[in-house]
């Protein structure tokens, strides 16, 4: 009953939405003293920062990975995603939420794990996911509660859709 309400909840929001598409070009916003720009086809309201030395709220302080992609993490991370993301995410295209292609040119390896593991806290606290949560019509990411292993093994994925 609850995925029930969930999907049904997830499909109402998606006709909603669909109802207006904007397109934007590439603007440079600025950010304290600072420029960035923003990806216009991957977050059309532009208002999302690229922030790539901001690391997030929650548990990873760092990450590293290998010159070559753990294709056995990868393939677990891809099925990890597909069973507990798809509702919301699609890899190489805007959805509910967005894109996983090219994400480490947006936002640190860091900053994403937290935010799979940690959205509550992210949306309240961090600038770059309260844009994310704007510019994405105030749609939360629910948090699943993914445990680091699991998210590294998406993080690892996502290296494989650049």
């Amino acid at each position: 009953m609850k995925s029930f309400c969930l999907s049904l909840g997830v499909l109402c929001f998606v006709l909603f939405s669909s109802c207006s598409k904007e397109k934007k070009e590439k603007e440079t916003i600025k950010i304290g003293s600072k420029k960035t720009e923003t990806k216009s086809k991957q977050e059309k309201t532009a208002s999302v920062p690229v922030l790539l030395d901001n690391k997030g709220i929650g548990p990873i302080k760092s990450i590293s990975f290998q010159k070559t992609i753990d294709q056995t993490l990868a393939a677990k991370g891809e099925q990890l995603f597909k069973s507990k993301c798809l509702a919301c995410h699609k890899a190489s295209q805007k959805f509910i939420g967005p894109s996983m292609t090219g994400i480490y040119e947006r936002r640190s390896p860091e900053w994403v794990m937290n935010m799979i593991m940690n959205p509550d806290e992210m949306l309240k606290k961090d600038p770059v996911a309260i844009a994310l949560l704007k510019a994405y019509n105030n749609t939360i990411m629910l948090n699943q509660n993914i445990p680091e292993e699991e998210a590294r093994a998406m993080v690892e994925w996502f290296r494989t859709l650049e």
